[in-house]
């Protein structure tokens, strides 16, 4: 399997936690991947959208951390960001969604740290699963 890595890097040290988590999972399975940046998490949808037309990637990986602020562009982002990558996978996209909403910082580094909750990894365990149950209904 041929997997893309979307990430959102803002938090670069959140972001580097959870690339981590991810390349050990795909490694571990066997799969080979690449890896893109986007300026932000409500980019990542429309980058694999763009990735899916090469016909290159069998499935991809979404990866970013939404920190609540003091104003409703946390909601935005995070609701947005959710709407548009289970618009992709409804059109039949594998995606592992590792886009972290989380309330503060400490929450984002548990969740992206391999050795705590590795959201990462799980996220490339879902992608890898719904490429692997796309290819048995193809």
């Amino acid at each position: 399997m041929h997997i893309l890595i979307v990430e959102a890097p803002f938090y670069t040290h959140i972001a580097a936690m959870q690339r981590d988590g991810v390349t050990e999972a795909l490694n571990a399975a066997g799969a080979t991947w690449d890896i893109i940046s986007v300026p932000g998490a409500l980019e990542v949808p429309a980058a694999i959208a763009f990735a899916e037309q090469s016909g290159k990637y069998d499935g991809y990986v979404a990866l970013g951390c939404v920190i609540r602020g003091e104003t409703y562009h946390f909601e935005v982002v995070a609701g947005e960001s959710a709407r548009a990558i289970m618009a992709l996978t409804l059109d039949g996209f594998a995606i592992g969604n590792g886009i972290l909403t989380v309330e503060n910082e400490a929450q984002a580094i548990a969740r992206a740290d391999k050795t705590q909750k590795n959201k990462g990894g799980e996220a490339a365990a879902a992608a890898l699963a719904m490429v692997a149950l796309k290819q048995r209904f193809a």
